[in-house]
């Protein structure tokens, strides 16, 4: 396992509690060059394999797991969520978009690029969950299902507290007309969620806004935004939109993580 720390974005809601670790990892750290520079963990990038591997044994280093304990499943951007109970093979990540585990020394994440990272915590019934929220998956209810397993396997919403990391701020984020459709059509009062954009036919939307919205809905105890934007800060973050309009031909993958420690 590699020993080398790397610097990572916390949450003061999950900082405090007893037995757990977390960290929402930023793009500083690792090994990767170039337009990965350099704590790519996306597996599923371009990258060198070998160099993705030491940043992902850095990351589980952090939170005190193995390398093979350190868990992201294949994201296909929906509401499906897997409980991990065993490591699974790097070659054989389930496909679903939120984990959760009440497992020690299980270390489960999810990895983004602008989507929405939210990681949750009943400490209580020692029982965490990492989700990945993009539009798609939030809209789906990827929140509300990463819950629901949750309390299958003994947590309360109302003792779940959680944590949204480095994502695409609204400011940043714009989308055509046929979102702000969708949204409203499944509820006329999303549109609350959708500003002018300066552009005809297109519109800004809070990503963040609409996570939490959705779990204060669900009935969680405590939301936390770390209100940071991917897209804005390069320097520290990766974002796929801003490697869109820079025509760049890659991007890479932040990893959010949180384990049970004993």
């Amino acid at each position: 396992m590699s020993g080398v720390s790397v610097p990572i974005v916390e949450a003061a809601v999950l900082s405090t509690l007893p037995g757990m670790l977390h960290a929402f990892f930023t793009r500083h750290g690792g090994v990767s060059e170039g337009i990965y520079a350099s704590l790519n963990g996306g597996v599923g990038s371009g990258d060198t394999p070998e160099r993705v591997r030491e940043n992902r044994a850095r990351m589980a280093a952090t939170l005190e797991a193995t390398p093979e304990n350190f868990l992201t499943a294949y994201q296909i951007h929906s509401p499906d969520v897997i409980v991990a109970e065993k490591p699974w093979p790097p070659d054989s990540r389930p496909r679903a978009d939120a984990i959760v585990t009440r497992v020690p020394g299980l270390a489960i994440g999810i990895s983004t690029a602008d989507c929405g990272p939210v990681l949750l915590a009943d400490p209580q019934a020692r029982v965490v969950g990492a989700a990945h929220a993009g539009w798609r998956g939030a809209l789906a209810g990827v929140l509300e299902a990463t819950i629901d397993a949750m309390e299958r396997l003994g947590a309360q919403r109302t003792r779940i507290v959680a944590a949204l990391g480095p994502m695409i701020s609204q400011q940043n984020y714009e989308v055509g007309a046929d979102l702000l459709e969708r949204f409203t059509a499944v509820a006329p009062d999303n549109a609350r969620f959708f500003t002018a954009s300066v552009r005809a036919h297109h519109a800004q939307f809070d990503l963040p806004g609409y996570i939490v919205d959705r779990l204060r809905r669900a009935g969680v105890a405590q939301v936390e935004n770390v209100a940071l934007c991917t897209y804005a800060d390069a320097e520290r973050f990766y974002s796929y939109r801003r490697t869109t309009h820079h025509r760049e031909p890659d991007y890479g993958r932040h990893i959010s993580a949180i384990a049970l420690v004993d």
